[in-house]
């Protein structure tokens, strides 16, 4: 009795632990395709995994991007791009009906890493013209905004 009392409670555990990881094991044999199309991508996406400056961007050239703004709908309600649409980073694969596939797609958090993460789903699901604007809404905001571009040549001489 004494022994039953002392492994039931780890029998339990285990049985519980079991249950809990035998459906991520079937995913696991299930995702094969899904590590197969990431690895393929990863094989030949570009080195700077297609990321962006703020002041890569002529204040005209923002009109020609699908800009998403990936951060909270509270963020976004607060301060956005102008022109910016709100899908949040983890909505971006269950959203992507939103997004054309025939421009380019720009999208941003505060710093460019849940972005990215967004970014990256979108191209492993087929959009190819995907960028991550580098250091995101921060570090537009601190580059001049709509005018990085142009503040960030002011001066320069050719």
């Amino acid at each position: 009795m004494k022994t039953w009392t002392f492994c039931r409670p780890l029998a339990l555990s285990l049985l519980a632990l079991g249950l809990h990881t035998a459906p991520i094991t079937a995913l696991a044999d299930d995702s094969k395709a899904v590590v197969d199309a990431m690895e393929s991508y990863l094989d030949f996406v570009e080195y700077g995994g297609a990321t962006i400056f703020p002041e890569q961007i002529p204040r005209d050239d923002w009109k020609k991007f699908f800009v998403i703004d990936a951060r909270d709908k509270d963020q976004f309600s607060k301060e956005h791009i102008p022109g910016a649409v709100n899908i949040e980073w983890r909505r971006a694969l269950s959203e992507r009906s939103r997004i054309p596939k025939d421009k380019p797609v720009l999208l941003y958090c505060n710093t460019g890493s849940l972005s990215a993460q967004a970014g990256f789903a979108l191209r492993v699901a087929g959009y190819e013209n995907v960028r991550i604007l580098q250091g995101g809404f921060s570090e537009w905001k601190a580059k001049g905004g709509m005018d990085a571009a142009e503040k960030a040549t002011a001066g320069v001489k050719h």
